[in-house]
């Protein structure tokens, strides 16, 4: 039986896995910025921040919770503004920049929090150790143009992990009691995001189930 150029294309759409399509952007380091801060000596917090190093987000306007972002940050940029500190940070005590070098998150769901806020749950991987963790989002912002006539978009994201859970976990006792470190640091992302260069849209991520 001989079919139809219309019957077989409609055969074709029906049959083909529905895809939606995302618009990509590239993290703009040096627009970016990764801050934690942790408590100190129990009296007060010392913050510091990470270089990002390189990013790719995802962005489906017309369902945001099929958009995706992965990041990397350079984990021997740490800087608290005191060089001492920032070497003991590197060192196998804490982070072990050598061995490694680096700190990523890829998102596993995406999932609406109110207007313009997002829960973005992915893995993080810190100090060779990987966790799922939970984004506070606010974001996506519209494009918009910048002074050379490139397009940008901002977002910034908010979560609270536990150290030690992540194997960093070196403390000093204080006479007076407790600890010279807390174990909760507070991390906040600032991202400026540019469209990719030569990029066809990417394919939004699927349905979490």
């Amino acid at each position: 039986m001989k079919m139809s150029l219309k019957s077989a294309i409609t055969l074709i759409a029906v049959a083909a896995p529905s895809f939606a399509f995302a618009a990509a952007y590239d993290i703009d380091g040096a627009h970016s910025s990764a801050d934690f801060s942790v408590r100190h000596m129990m009296v007060s917090n010392v913050k510091g921040n990470f270089k990002v190093q390189s990013g790719t987000v995802n962005i489906d306007d017309k369902d945001v919770t099929k958009s995706t972002v992965e990041a990397v940050l350079d984990a021997a940029s740490v800087n608290t503004a005191e060089p001492k500190r920032d070497e003991h940070l590197k060192s196998p005590d804490f982070f072990d920049t050598a061995k490694y070098p680096t700190i990523t998150f890829k998102s596993t769901k995406v999932a609406k929090a109110g207007k313009d806020k997002l829960k973005v749950t992915g893995d993080l991987t810190l100090h060779g150790v990987t966790k799922p963790v939970v984004l506070d989002v606010v974001g996506p912002t519209a494009e918009i143009k910048d002074a050379f006539g490139g397009m940008r978009r901002g977002v910034e994201a908010t979560t609270k992990i536990n150290r030690k859970e992540f194997g960093l976990g070196w403390n000093k006792a204080l006479e007076a009691g407790g600890v010279a470190v807390g174990e909760d640091i507070s991390i906040v992302l600032a991202l400026e995001l540019t469209p990719k260069k030569d990029a066809a849209a990417a394919p939004a991520a699927k349905d979490a189930k």
